[in-house]
């Protein structure tokens, strides 16, 4: 009998344990003009198939908006359309029936890069409900056209102003008129525009309800969430997205580096500018634990150092700018997983990168290369690697949240050039769980 029972219960706890795995959701993104980059860093299509026996979720980035209809459209025709890729990727569902496969707008790719005038559409359509009901109706038939399981609302709205170094008193100063009177407005009709999402969001829900359609969003890191978006949109979206990355960057914080993605509070560092706060902030005003899903970067930042960045590496540090573009990704102040391995292993004692690791799993960890006699030119590289990554996903399981977004899987080691293995970070991901 009592062997029964303990097989019973057994059986219970794994029953029930599988059943909290499956619940746990991986949301892997995909940035399909990763397919123009040179060489290596070229992602094809294929790529996919190693990858998305770990995802729950693709979305496939990015569509944008038309500026003079306001109707979602493609961004790059010639691959999407012509080349029939939003086909192809829908079509993965036969080799892969447990994914849904959802099509993200807007995710800082609509338009060039920091170009204020690609925001200003995304808020013109929200301020007429004429135009939010052209771009809800033309979303409806987009997807129907190539199958997308959903929409992924990563909504351009204005970014909060980057840091401003400071002398001491002028400083303190900052800080107090900060909490005196709070940021400076960067929207004056910022009240206006989240009412208006608010309505955009249900209007969505409501189309979508009738379809079988899935709606989530992706807030955009450096978009204050206190001022576009009300916690109450969580009931229309079955999950949001906290992409609690890019904090600081070179192109925001060319003259100073610091850590880009810490889970944790850093001391003397502005208190929202962390993962755990970004999650306490939804969480702490009503939004359901289980639809909240934690974005987890795939790509260093890094800068210049020079002579007066000092010598221990210990951020935040003074610099010069981005760091040099890498062969695969060629793109400055970036560097893609198995770029930064690249430079792991060409480390010689004459150019030594020195790696600070994260043992704590609170900020992740660096890499530096100070100004020498040898080196005429140091780098400050910070990023997530897979110990990291695995804290994170470890942190969204013990709050349970819904579980971990990978941004970018073609920034992650698809080819397997670091150890062989493809897709370190996401495995370290799926693993922790």
């Amino acid at each position: 009998m009592r062997l029964i029972r303990f097989l019973a219960i057994s059986i219970f706890v794994v029953v029930n344990y599988n059943s909290a795995v499956a619940d746990n959701k991986l949301v892997c993104y995909y940035d399909s003009s990763s397919y123009s980059r040179p060489g290596q860093g070229k992602f094809e299509l294929s790529f996919l198939d190693n990858a998305l026996q770990f995802c729950s979720h693709l979305i496939y980035g990015y569509a944008g908006i038309d500026e003079k209809t306001y109707k979602l459209k493609a961004l790059d025709d010639s691959l999407d359309l012509n080349n029939h890729n939003y086909k192809k990727v829908t079509e993965l569902r036969r080799r892969f029936p447990g994914l849904k496969i959802l099509l993200s707008v807007g995710g800082g790719r609509d338009g060039t890069y920091n170009d204020d005038r690609k925001v200003e559409k995304y808020l013109k359509v929200l301020e007429s409900a004429d135009d939010r009901f052209k771009f809800v109706n033309s979303v409806e038939s987009f997807l129907k056209i190539y199958g997308f399981d959903g929409l992924d609302l990563g909504w351009e709205f204005p970014e909060t102003k980057p840091k401003v170094i400071r002398g001491k008193v002028s400083g303190w100063f900052h800080k107090l008129k900060d909490k005196v009177i709070g940021e400076d407005e960067i929207d004056e009709k910022a009240n206006e525009h989240k009412e208006e999402f608010t309505a955009l969001v249900r209007d969505l829900r409501n189309k979508f309800k009738h379809e079988g359609l899935h709606l989530t969003l992706s807030i955009l890191p450096n978009v204050n969430s206190t001022v576009y978006y009300d916690p109450n949109i969580a009931q229309y979206l079955d999950f949001i997205i906290i992409k609690a990355f890019d904090f600081y960057t070179p192109k925001r914080n060319p003259k100073e580096a610091d850590f880009p993605a810490p889970l944790f509070p850093i001391f003397d560092r502005k208190y929202q500018e962390n993962a755990d706060f970004q999650v306490r902030y939804w969480t702490e005003h009503g939004a359901a634990r289980n639809k909240i899903i934690l974005g987890v970067p795939t790509f260093a930042r890094t800068w210049k150092m020079t002579e007066d960045s000092g010598i221990t590496g210990v951020p935040p540090l003074k610099v010069s700018g981005p760091g040099i573009g890498g062969p695969y990704t060629q793109n400055p102040g970036l560097l893609s997983y198995p770029e930064i391995c690249k430079k792991l292993s060409n480390n010689t004692i004459k150019h030594e990168l020195r790696k600070v690791g994260d043992p704590t799993g609170r900020h992740g960890v660096y890499l530096y290369r100070t100004v020498d006699d040898h080196n005429p030119e140091g780098i400050w590289i910070a990023y997530d690697d897979v110990d990291s990554v695995g804290s994170k996903a470890s942190y969204a399981r013990e709050k349970g949240l819904g579980g971990i977004a990978i941004d970018d899987l073609s920034l992650d080691d698809f080819r397997g050039l670091c150890s062989g293995n493809k897709y370190p970070l996401l495995r370290a991901a799926r693993l922790k769980l």
